[in-house]
C-alpha cells in the first residue's frame, strides 16, 4: 500500500495494528496537538497570506493604471525575472529549514542545525550578484530598455530577499506562523505604497513604482526581533525525551536523525527544489517571456502584449500566493506525520487540501466564464487587447490543477521523493515552453493559455503517480517518549 512501511514482526504475528500514537513526557499525544497546530496555523497563515495577495494584487493593478503599456511592461518584466530568481536560489533553502526543523522537532530533536542553509543562501545569493554583474548590459539596456534604476532594484532586491527567505524557512519548520503572515504581510503593504504614491501624486515614473520591489524584503525583516524575542528560555522539553532514548535501542535512529542535514543531503534537497521552483516559475513566466522576446522593438500596442500576458496569469499569481499559507504550512506538518509514521493522518491532510482546492478552483473557473472580461479589464484597464471568457476559464480550471500539483509535491517533498518531483515539474515546465514558442495557436494570448492549462494537468497526473509509490525509504521512527519542541 502507498504509504506503507515495513513492520517488523514474525510470520505468526497477528494482524499489524496502529502504533500507538506518540506522547511527550507528561503523556500528551503529540499528533493531536500536531494536527491542531496545522489546522489553526493554516487559519493564521491563510489570513495574513490572504491579505497579502490582495495587496499584491493591488499592486500590480495599479502600476497597470498608473503607467504607459511599455512602462508598465517593463515592471512586469522586472517583476517576472526577480520572482523567477527568488523561487530558484532562495525558496530551496525555505524548504529545506522547514522540513528539516519539522522532521527535527517531530523526533525530540534541538538546536536545529543553520550553518548548512546559510551556506547554501549564501552560495547562491553570491552566484546571482556575479552574474548580475558580469551581464549587466545585457539586463540593462536587452531586457529594461536602458533603465539603470530598474537593474539596481533587481540586483539589491534579490540579494535583500536572502534573509527574507531564510527567516521564513526558520518560522515555518517552528510553526511560528502568525510571525510568518506578519512578514508577508509587511512586505505587499510596503510594495504597495511605492504604487499609490504614484497614483495619488507624490512620486512619478515606472522607477518609483519599482523600488517598492527592492524596499519590500527589508520592511518584512521587522518580524525578526518579535521571533527571537519568543524563544524559550532554558533546556525545551525535548531534550529529556532525546536523552532518555539514546540509552535504548533508539539511540542509533536519534544519531541518524541528527547527522539528517550534511551538506551533501543538504545540498541534494536544495538542488531538487531548484528544479522545481525554476520550473514552476517557467510555468508562471515563461510565457510572458517568449511572449515579450517575440514582441522585440515592436512600437506601439504590440508592445503592450507583454503586460497583457502578465494580467491573465495574475489568475494563477493571486491563488498561488494565497496557497503559499496552505504550502507553508503543510510541509512541516506532513514532515513530522511522516516522522511519526502516521500515514493515515498524513493521507488525510492531503485529501482535505484536494478538496478544498477542487472547491475553489471550480468557483473561480465559473466565475471568469461567467463575468472574466468584464472584471479583468475594470481591474486591470484596457490594454488594447481583449480578454476571452473561455481562455480566462481554461486558465483559471489550470491553476486549479497547479494548486493539486503543489499539494502533492510538499507530500513528495516530506517523503524524500524530490528527485522523483523534480524530474516531474521540470518535464512539465519543458512541455510549456515548446507549446508556446511552437506556432500551435494561432492567438500568442490563447497559446499560453492552453499551453498553461496542458502542463498543469501533466504535472498534477505525474505528482499524483509519485505520491502512490509512497515513502522513498523507511526513516527513523520518533521514539514513543519523543516530544515536539
Amino acid at each position: 500500500m502507498a504509504g506503507a512501511r515495513s513492520p517488523e514482526s514474525t510470520a505468526t504475528a497477528p494482524a499489524p495494528s496502529r502504533r500507538p500514537p506518540p506522547q511527550d513526557a507528561n503523556g500528551r499525544i503529540v499528533g493531536a496537538g500536531a494536527s491542531r497546530s496545522y489546522a489553526s496555523g493554516a487559519r493564521v497563515l491563510t489570513i495574513g497570506i490572504a491579505s497579502t495577495g490582495i495587496f499584491t494584487f493591488l499592486y500590480l493593478a495599479t502600476a497597470s493604471h498608473v503607467l504607459d503599456p511599455a512602462s508598465y511592461s517593463r515592471i512586469s518584466l522586472c517583476w517576472a525575472i526577480m520572482f523567477v530568481i527568488l523561487s530558484v536560489i532562495y525558496r530551496p533553502v525555505e524548504q529545506l529549514l522547514s522540513r528539516t526543523i519539522a522532521d527535527r522537532r517531530a523526533r525530540g530533536l534541538h538546536g536545529h542545525p543553520l550553518r548548512i542553509p546559510g551556506l547554501i543562501q549564501f552560495g547562491f545569493a553570491s552566484l546571482f550578484l556575479i552574474v548580475a554583474l558580469v551581464m549587466r548590459p545585457q539586463i540593462e539596456q536587452g531586457m529594461f530598455d536602458g533603465s539603470s534604476a530598474l537593474y539596481w532594484i533587481l540586483v539589491v532586491g534579490v540579494l535583500a530577499y536572502s534573509a527574507s527567505y531564510f527567516a521564513r524557512g526558520w518560522l515555518a519548520g517552528h510553526e511560528r506562523f502568525a510571525l510568518y503572515g506578519g512578514l508577508v504581510f509587511l512586505e505587499s503593504t510596503s510594495r504597495f505604497l511605492f504604487a499609490l504614491a504614484v497614483a495619488v501624486g507624490i512620486a512619478s515614473g515606472q522607477g518609483a513604482v519599482g523600488l517598492g520591489m527592492a524596499v519590500a524584503p527589508f520592511a518584512s525583516l521587522c518580524v525578526i526581533p518579535f521571533a527571537f524575542s519568543r524563544l524559550r528560555i532554558g533546556a525545551p522539553s525535548g531534550v529529556p525525551a532525546a536523552d532518555a532514548a539514546s540509552e535504548g535501542p533508539a539511540h542509533a535512529d536519534i544519531e541518524e536523525a541528527a547527522a539528517d542535514l550534511s551538506l551533501k543531503r543538504g545540498a541534494g534537497f536544495a538542488v531538487s527544489v531548484v528544479g522545481i521552483m525554476l520550473a514552476e516559475q517557467t510555468l508562471m513566466n515563461a510565457g510572458v517571456l517568449i511572449v515579450a522576446a517575440k514582441a522585440g522593438s515592436k512600437a506601439g500596442l504590440t508592445v503592450g502584449i507583454t503586460g497583457f500576458v502578465f494580467n491573465v496569469l495574475l489568475i494563477v499569481r493571486a491563488p498561488l500566493q494565497l496557497f503559499q499559507a496552505v504550502q507553508t504550512s503543510i510541509l512541516p506538518h506532513l514532515a513530522g506525520l511522516e516522522a511519526r509514521e502516521s500515514a493515515d493522518e498524513f493521507h488525510h491532510a492531503i485529501r482535505m487540501t484536494v478538496r478544498v482546492i477542487a472547491a475553489f478552483a471550480g468557483a473561480v473557473a465559473i466565475g471568469l466564464l461567467a463575468i472574466g472580461p468584464f472584471v479583468m479589464t475594470a481591474l486591470l484597464g484596457n490594454k488594447g487587447f481583449h480578454y476571452g471568457r473561455f481562455g480566462l476559464a481554461i486558465v483559471g480550471v489550470g491553476m486549479g490543477l497547479h494548486l493539486v500539483a503543489g499539494t502533492l509535491n510538499q507530500a513528495a517533498l516530506a517523503r524524500g521523493r524530490n528527485g522523483l518531483a523534480a524530474v516531474a515539474w521540470l518535464s512539465a515546465a519543458a512541455l510549456f515552453v515548446v507549446f508556446v514558442a511552437a506556432p500551435t495557436i494561432h492567438s500568442e494570448v490563447t497559446r499560453v493559455e492552453v499551453a498553461y492549462f496542458t502542463a498543469a494537468f501533466v504535472l498534477s497526473g505525474l505528482l499524483w503517480a509519485i505520491y502512490r509509490q509512497g515513502p522513498a525509504a523507511t526513516r527513523a521512527p520518533v521514539p514513543a517518549a519523543s516530544s515536539v519542541g
